[in-house]
């Protein structure tokens, strides 16, 4: 994580947006903190969707099933050889 504190700045110039969030006077001093946030990898992000389908992730908890593009491509395989 990377921090950047820039003290003893004055309000005006600050981008107006933040000077007008913060309700400073303009010749008030202030001191700016900026921290990056961690990266979310995908791990992360597929853990905290959450969705209201009762349906969805329904075969998360399947200890039967290794591979799951295996055994999907095994159910979507046509059931009679074209012979």
């Amino acid at each position: 994580m990377s921090t950047l504190v820039i003290e003893h700045l004055k309000a005006r110039d600050l981008p107006k947006q933040w000077a007008r969030d913060l309700k400073a006077n303009p010749d008030q001093t202030v001191t700016v903190r900026i921290e990056t946030e961690p990266e979310q990898t995908g791990a992360e992000v597929t853990e905290t969707f959450v969705t209201n389908d009762p349906a969805f992730g329904i075969w998360r908890d399947r200890d039967d099933i290794g591979d799951v593009e295996a055994y999907v491509q095994r159910l979507r395989a046509p059931r009679y050889a074209r012979d």
